[in-house]
């Protein structure tokens, strides 16, 4: 009884704790915060609070040395959460990323020794270096938030966030993710290298100063579940579900295209962009916020046509790019939603 009436005290305060100044000064703290340590790539940034808040996961996908692991690293030290990262390597087994059963000569029974999934913040830092069998130990905790291991089932921390990382040029020794794994990244983003003057910043202020030492925790992860419930309230009208749907059927009907957007990829598309309109102080989606978000979202789930690229390179990143371009400005925007 006492419990019962704890956890309804507990739940009206949290319910009752964000408003819209909170929600924009807290998002605007994380911003901040890891602004601070990735110089000059506030767009990576947005992008990988976006990822955190709408309850998805994120591929970070470009050349070493831009900051991939940086910019996972300052979003989980920016967060009072649990976090762990896993070096992704050819010799990493299933149960080192899920957990194993363990016998326990003493009870004379097995117990789960959980693994490094088990954290409210993963960094699975280079994914595509282990084999695919390690990879899919990923694919129930990142759609279920949960993972099976002997037949039981371990519920995984709330929220969940697997942050990973991989370098698309350098092939030797990697595994290409499957597309079943590609499908469960909400977003996947590119760092790019910075500007000049941001890289000369970065030469006068970390010779002897690592950034990430002095970045503190800016909310808890209890602010974090307020935080997504807050934007998972922002209005999306029948008409932008209808575009979303559209882009979506657009690309498994286009010429080039041999893969299309899955289903998955139109819901993660429009919880996204429910945060997108949230961080821009709006309480309802506009047809911007989805075509801003429809290149993040989609890119890497479409594979060209043999016709038109067939593998996966940057020239084929660049054509999808196009392609989405064009498939944009081909379906009708319904711009009585703005009103």
């Amino acid at each position: 009884m006492d419990h019962s009436a704890t956890t309804q005290i507990d739940h009206g305060r949290s319910a009752d704790a964000i408003t819209p100044e909170t929600f924009e000064r807290q998002t605007t703290d994380i911003l901040t915060a890891v602004g601070s340590v990735i110089d000059g790539k506030p767009d990576a940034v947005r992008s990988a609070l976006v990822t955190l808040l709408a309850e998805g996961h994120l591929l970070i996908e470009d050349v070493p040395g831009v900051g991939k692991t940086m910019l996972a690293r300052a979003l989980a030290a920016s967060v009072d959460a649990s976090v762990r990262r896993i070096q992704f390597t050819p010799d990493l087994l299933p149960g080192d990323v899920t957990g194993v059963s363990v016998f326990n000569p003493v009870d004379r029974e097995f117990e789960f020794k959980r693994g490094a999934i088990f954290a409210n913040i993963v960094i699975a830092d280079e994914i595509n270096r282990s084999s695919p069998k390690t990879q899919s130990a990923l694919l129930e905790a990142m759609e279920e938030g949960q993972v099976t291991v002997d037949g039981q089932t371990h519920m995984l921390p709330d929220p969940f966030l697997v942050v990973a990382t991989q370098n698309p040029l350098e092939m030797e020794g990697t595994y290409a993710l499957p597309e079943a794994q590609r499908d469960r990244f909400m977003m996947r983003i590119s760092m790019g290298y910075p500007d000049a003057r941001s890289e000369a910043l970065m030469l006068r202020q970390r010779d002897t100063v690592n950034p990430l030492e002095a970045l503190k925790p800016v909310v808890t992860s209890a602010q974090i579940t307020d935080l997504i419930g807050w934007a998972r309230a922002v209005h999306v009208a029948p008409a932008i579900e209808d575009y979303a749907v559209a882009l979506s059927q657009a690309t498994r009907t286009h010429p080039d295209l041999r893969l299309g957007a899955s289903p998955r990829a139109t819901l993660q598309l429009v919880r996204a962009a429910k945060v997108w309109a949230a961080l821009d102080g709006r309480g309802f989606v506009i047809p911007d916020d989805i075509t801003a978000l429809l290149l993040p979202v989609f890119a890497h789930r479409l594979i060209p046509t043999r016709a038109t690229g067939g593998a996966r390179s940057r020239a084929n990143s660049d054509t999808i790019a196009s392609i989405l371009e064009r498939i944009a400005s081909s379906v009708r925007v319904p711009l009585a939603a703005r009103q």
